[in-house]
C-alpha cells in the first residue's frame, strides 16, 4: 500500500468520519457528507461549520483548543449521522408520524435529533463506567492501595483490555462493518489526496486505510497518557477511595483530551521516529475499525472530499445530487455527465460528417479511381454512428 506525501502543503487540509452508508468530509468550514442511497446513487449534504475558536483568539491556545475542538467534533458528528440518515432515506419512515410532528411542534427537533443526543448522553455514560469506574474499581479490588504504581498500570491494562473487546465485538455487527469499510474510504481518499495523485477510485485503492490523525489513534493515545496519568495520582494522593480517585479522572479529562489533540495534530504533520513509536498502537487499532472498501465506497469518499474541497476542484458540485436538509428534497444534478458525454460524442459525430463532405469534394471526378476515398467515407461514418450510439449508452 502506498503512503507518501508529494504535496505537505495538503496535510491536515481535509479530515472526516464514516457515517451511515457514507462519508463526511471536512475542508476548513465546508463539511460535505455523501451517502450512496438504496436505489445506488450518490446524494451530498453540503453544511457549515464555523468554530467558535475563530471569533475567540483566547481558545486558540494550546491545549485548550483542544478541549473546544473536541466537544465542537462531538456537536458535528451528531449534525452529519442525522444529515446522512436523512440523506439515505433512512428517516421517511418515521417523517410524518404523530411523534415526529409533536416533537417540530413542541421542540423544534426531529426524531433522528431526539435519539442521537439521547445516544451520545448514553454513550458518554458508558465510556465513563467502561473506562474508569470497571478498571479501577477491578484495580483496587485485586492490588493493595500501597502499590500505587502498580494499581495505575493494572488499571490501564484492564482498560486496554475492554477497550479492543469492545470494538472487536461491534466489528461482528453488519451495519458497523459496513461503517468500518467506509471508514477504510475516508482514510484511503485522504490519504490519496495527500499524496498528490488524481482522486479516482482506482488511485485511491492503492493507497493505505492506515492514518495517523484518526480518531481511533486519538482514544488509544489517551488511554496510554492515562497510564501516566493514573500514576500521577495514585503517587501524589495515596489512599484515595476508588470513587473518589473516579472522580479526580472525570475532571482532569479535558487536559488529557487537549493533551491528546495535540499530538495528533502534531502526528498528522510529522513522520520522526518519536511520532511512529507514539502512533504505532493506534494504527494497530486502526485494523479493527477499518476494513478494505469497494470502489463504490472509495467513489462515495472522493464525492464527499471533492465537494468539501470545492475551490479545488470547481464545478465538480453541479454534477452530483445534494438534499436539501429544510425543504427535505433532492435537487438533481445541475451539470449531468451523461449529457456532456452524449453531447461530445454527437459533436464528433458531425466533425465526423463535414471531414467526410470535404473529402468528397476535393475527390477527383474523372481519370482517377475514387474508390479509395468513397472507403474512408463509409469508415468514418461507421465510426461516427458507433460514437454517437456508445454516447447515447453511457449510464
Amino acid at each position: 500500500m502506498k503512503n507518501c506525501v508529494k504535496d505537505r502543503s495538503r496535510l491536515n487540509r481535509a479530515g472526516g468520519q464514516a457515517v451511515l452508508e457514507g462519508v463526511m468530509m471536512k475542508a476548513g468550514d465546508n463539511c460535505s457528507t455523501a451517502c450512496r442511497k438504496e436505489d445506488g446513487t450518490i446524494v451530498v449534504v453540503d453544511q457549515k461549520f464555523s468554530s467558535v475558536r475563530k471569533k475567540h483568539k483566547l481558545l486558540n491556545i494550546p491545549i485548550v483548543r483542544g478541549v473546544i475542538g473536541f466537544f465542537e467534533t462531538m456537536k458535528l458528528s451528531v449534525s452529519t449521522l442525522n444529515a446522512s440518515a436523512e440523506a439515505a432515506g433512512l428517516e421517511e419512515e418515521v417523517r410524518d408520524t404523530k411523534a415526529q410532528k409533536w416533537l417540530k411542534k413542541h421542540i423544534g427537533i426531529s426524531v433522528t435529533d431526539l435519539v442521537m443526543t439521547i445516544s451520545v448522553l448514553i454513550g458518554f455514560a458508558l465510556a465513563i463506567f467502561l473506562f474508569m469506574v470497571i478498571p479501577a474499581m477491578a484495580a483496587s479490588f485485586i492490588i493493595p492501595a500501597e502499590y500505587a504504581t502498580w494499581q495505575a498500570l493494572f488499571e490501564s491494562f484492564v482498560k486496554i483490555l475492554i477497550f479492543i473487546l469492545y470494538l472487536l465485538l461491534i466489528s461482528l455487527l453488519p451495519d458497523i462493518k459496513r461503517t468500518f469499510r467506509y471508514h477504510g474510504a475516508e482514510h484511503k481518499s485522504i490519504a490519496c489526496y495527500e499524496s498528490g495523485d488524481e482522486l479516482t477510485p482506482g488511485n485511491a485503492m492503492k493507497h493505505t486505510r492506515f492514518h495517523p490523525r484518526c480518531g481511533t489513534s486519538f482514544m488509544f493515545f489517551m488511554i496510554l497518557l492515562g497510564i501516566f496519568v493514573g500514576i500521577i495520582i495514585k503517587n501524589v494522593i495515596p489512599g484515595l477511595s476508588g470513587w473518589l480517585y473516579t472522580l479526580i479522572r472525570i475532571l482532569i479529562l479535558p487536559l488529557v483530551v487537549g493533551v491528546g489533540y495535540e499530538f495528533i495534530i502534531y502526528a498528522g504533520k510529522h513522520d520522526n521516529l518519536f511520532v511512529k513509536v507514539l502512533s504505532a498502537p493506534g494504527l494497530w487499532m486502526q485494523r479493527i475499525t477499518t476494513k478494505e472498501p469497494d470502489e463504490q465506497m472509495l467513489e462515495v469518499a472522493i464525492t464527499a472530499l471533492k465537494c468539501a474541497l470545492s475551490e479545488e476542484f470547481p464545478g465538480f458540485k453541479d454534477t452530483v445530487a445534494h438534499y436539501d436538509m429544510k425543504t427535505k428534497e433532492t435537487i438533481p444534478p445541475a451539470v449531468s455527465e451523461c449529457s456532456d458525454a452524449a453531447d461530445n460524442a454527437e459533436d464528433n459525430s458531425e466533425n465526423a460528417e463535414e471531414s467526410a463532405e470535404n473529402t468528397n469534394e476535393a475527390a477527383p471526378s474523372e481519370g482517377v479511381s475514387s474508390e479509395p476515398v468513397d472507403k474512408d467515407i463509409d469508415i468514418q461514418a461507421t465510426d461516427s454512428s458507433s460514437e454517437k450510439e456508445n454516447g447515447n449508452d453511457i449510464p
